[in-house]
């Protein structure tokens, strides 16, 4: 189906129905790609490793924040 078929079956939809479809098409112009996720993660990762090696945050076991979780939730 090209685009103009689709064009025609969409203007065909009730309102409601096209409206949903503006809604999507808009969401997913500003969605990431999967490629600018991984990117934004490694960053991330990069971001924290270099804190990590900075001592910028100190780094806690997982027991010990449980523990605080648990203090913070009483």
């Amino acid at each position: 189906m090209n685009s103009a078929a689709i064009e025609q079956s969409v203007l065909g939809l009730p309102k409601p129905e096209r409206a949903h479809l503006v809604h999507l098409l808009l969401d997913s112009l500003d969605a990431p790609s999967e490629t600018d996720i991984q990117d934004i993660w490694l960053r991330e990762a990069h971001r924290r490793a270099d804190e990590i090696d900075t001592g910028k945050v100190n780094l806690v076991s997982g027991e010990q924040l449980e523990r605080e979780v648990q203090a913070l939730l009483r």
